[in-house]
Parts: structure tokens; sequence; C-alpha cells
């Protein structure tokens, strides 16, 4: 069985399309501390190949994915 992660933010992008979500993504994660998780909520699907390769180009760790429907929800600690 897998720990629960416990987020220390929540983003609830809804259908924000990515130019959007990783703008508001980057300048909400510029305020957390290092090693802190923010949990996102996207509805957009391009959101399952932007997030993870943004979390690449920016060093942070996408803890995990999980997909319900159309709604994903991403978990990634800071650098």
């Amino acid at each position: 069985m897998t720990a629960k992660i416990e987020p220390d933010h929540t983003y609830d992008a809804g259908p924000t399309g990515c130019g959007e979500l990783i703008m508001n993504l980057f300048l909400i994660m510029k305020k957390m501390r290092s090693g802190q998780v923010i949990k996102v909520i996207s509805y957009d699907p391009g959101a399952r190949e932007d997030i993870p390769a943004w979390c690449r180009l920016q060093n942070h760790l996408l803890l995990k994915r999980e997909d319900e429907g159309k709604v994903s929800q991403y978990y990634i600690r800071k650098k």
C-alpha cells in the first residue's frame, strides 16, 4: 500500500489550458519553500504531457499522477 501524500498547497487549475496552467503553477511554486508538495488538479488532457516535462525542466520532483476519467491530479515536490 502506498503512503498517502499530504500536500502543503493545492492548485485546482480546472479546464485552464497548459500555457496559463504552467504560468500559474510557476508563480505559486515560487512562493513555496524547498521540499514542500503541491497538488495540482487539471481537466486539460495536455497537462498529462506538459506538467511532467515542466517538472523535469525545473528540476521539481513529480511524485505521483492520478487519473480519474478526464481529471488528473499531480503531486509535485519543489526542489
